[in-house]
């Protein structure tokens, strides 16, 4: 296992050297309070400062500093590195592969475009069906109202007949009551003729009673 290097305590202490490097690069206003260290394999250590410039969050201030032998303190390295979580651009892609995607992404889309096309057509031919069933429902309730008008005058025109009054028994609109009649004319005229035959019938037995008188008497004589 290989142990991590300790510091140089006199790169540690290099805060004022890195802060002038810094300067050089960078408004003061942009620097923010010591965030730090890292030590860097063969002794190097990079001293860390928080970033106050705007878009940057996560990124930190390092200065990379190191000594040779017995001498001060010099500095390697300035930069602007990101930290963990930091807000990061995409990796880049190269030209020919974006453009790629670009026209599958096209082709996509123009099967959506025509799909979507094709059940706007559907749906205008449902509207349609639609639109000729509720014409002809229309024209069914037009002949309706029209047949009720008919019944309606109809009625007005009978309004004014008085309506025949049927019983209990009549069949098929034939009433009752006029049958009665008519077998009672018929019983009134049977009844006449049977009279008129019974007067004759008297009338010609009252003729052969004067005629056996009549007899009687001439053979007396």
């Amino acid at each position: 296992m290989t142990s991590k290097p300790d510091a140089d305590r006199r790169l540690l202490d290099a805060h004022d050297l890195a802060l002038a490097a810094l300067r050089e690069i960078t408004p003061a206003s942009t620097i923010g309070p010591a965030a730090g260290y890292l030590v860097e394999e063969g002794g190097p250590v990079s001293l860390r400062f928080e970033n106050r410039l705007p878009g940057y969050p996560g990124w930190y201030w390092t200065v990379t500093v190191a000594r040779v032998d017995d001498e001060d303190p010099t500095v390697l390295e300035v930069e602007l590195l990101p930290g963990d979580g930091a807000l990061l651009a995409p990796e880049w892609v190269p030209w020919a592969e974006r453009l790629a995607e670009y026209r599958a992404h096209q082709a996509e889309l123009a099967e959506q475009a025509a799909a979507a096309a094709g059940d706007a057509d559907a749906a205008a031919d449902a509207l349609a069906e639609i639109e000729d069933g509720a014409e002809d429902l229309d024209d069914l309730l037009d002949d309706s109202e029209d047949e009720l008008d008919d019944l309606d005058e109809l009625d007005d025109e009978t309004e004014g007949d008085e309506p025949r009054t049927l019983h209990a028994g009549d069949l098929d609109g034939v009433d009752i009551d006029e049958l009665d009649d008519s077998a009672t004319d018929d019983d009134d005229e049977s009844d006449e003729d049977d009279d008129e035959s019974d007067e004759d019938e008297d009338d010609e037995s009252d003729d052969e009673t004067d005629d056996d008188e009549t007899g009687s008497d001439s053979e007396e004589e």
